[in-house]
């Protein structure tokens, strides 16, 4: 039924303003504003939508995963432009001291939005993920 439907993702966010100064220019997307949200223009011209949602819950789960040649640079400079990584001690997806999980995968490291919503940036290994 959907084999050739162009489908995309959306989330919800609490603060629009917020969410186009995170993602236009602390991670550098392309964006544009339909209808007063945000659209995400990522490589694969796939858009993210984006919205304001007033009873916004954050997301859980990895909304987005940004892959990237080398995690650690990645990382260096979030870090330098203000991202806080998450920093986890137990469970088998501990982090390093950078927030970079090393084993058992890919490597690995999760962040948050302004709203909440994890993301993560996933050192690419020619993976068909």
């Amino acid at each position: 039924m959907f084999k050739n439907t162009h489908a995309f993702s959306s989330f919800s966010v609490d603060d629009i303003h917020k969410a186009r100064e995170f993602y236009g220019n602390v991670l550098g997307l392309e964006i544009s504003e339909p209808m007063n949200q945000l659209s995400l223009h990522i490589a694969g011209g796939i858009p993210v939508f984006v919205y304001v949602k007033p009873n916004h819950v954050a997301a859980t789960f990895t909304i987005l995963n940004f892959r990237v040649a080398d995690v650690e640079k990645a990382v260096d400079e979030l870090t330098a432009k203000g991202v806080k990584f998450e920093s986890y001690t137990e469970g088998p997806m501990k982090t390093d001291e950078k927030g970079i999980v090393r084993g058992g995968g890919p490597l690995i490291a999760w962040f948050k939005d302004p709203a909440g919503n994890f993301l993560s940036v996933l050192q690419d290994s020619q993976s068909s993920i």
